[in-house]
């Protein structure tokens, strides 16, 4: 039996890793010169690249920090599958352990290039109104998928009954976004940072 997927060929794979590499370099740049400040010419510089051949992977600067934003909503929303779903668990207990979890997976998300979370949360919404709106309905999606979570929980009983609960999803993100901009200076500190958030989190929705 044969396998459906094509194998990526070698000129495939040195294009997705230049793409990479642009990417890195863009960032490294962004941090050095601030994203308005950045050119072209600048990134291209870092790589000894000609402008043609960014040109043929990016639009402009802009293009990457959108490619950055996509591919960082799907990764989120690719943790929050399978045992980690909002409707997999059944129990108080099931629902401490399927945080913890989640907890965990958005920590390597973000934990693995510091420079993104500096760069959404610092940069991108001051690049433009447009820019601005995309972070915001990233939010948005953010506070829906734990929305999703805690309706699912007072559904069943183990949260409280009356929680209001849109509103504590904003909330709960916010503590959230407050420990990862914290981790962006101490990221030592994050797995002890989110162990208080759960604990904050749990006393004030658990059912009594």
């Amino acid at each position: 039996m044969t396998s459906s997927a094509e194998p990526v060929s070698r000129a495939e794979r040195k294009k997705q890793e230049l793409r990479r590499e642009i990417i890195d370099a863009a960032f490294d740049c962004f941090a050095e010169r601030g994203y308005h400040a950045t050119g072209i010419a600048d990134v291209a510089a870092r790589l000894g690249i000609g402008h043609g051949t960014f040109y043929r992977y990016f639009q402009n600067k802009r293009d990457i920090v959108d490619h950055v934003v996509d591919d960082l909503a799907a990764r989120v929303t690719g943790a929050l599958t399978a045992e980690n779903a909002p409707d997999a668990v059944s129990t108080l207990a099931e629902y401490r352990e399927q945080s913890a979890r989640i907890g965990e997976a958005l920590g390597r998300i973000f934990g693995e290039d510091p420079r993104v979370p500096r760069l959404l949360l610092f940069e991108a919404p001051g690049i433009d109104r447009a820019m601005a709106e995309r972070i915001l309905d990233l939010f948005d999606l953010a506070a829906a998928l734990t929305s999703a979570y805690l309706a699912h929980g007072v559904e069943l009983g183990y949260l409280r009954a009356d929680l209001d609960v849109d509103n504590t999803a904003r909330a709960i993100n916010g503590m959230i976004l407050g420990t990862a901009i914290s981790s962006l200076r101490t990221p030592e500190a994050q797995a002890a940072q989110s162990e208080a958030l759960r604990r904050v989190m749990y006393d004030g929705i658990a059912a009594r």
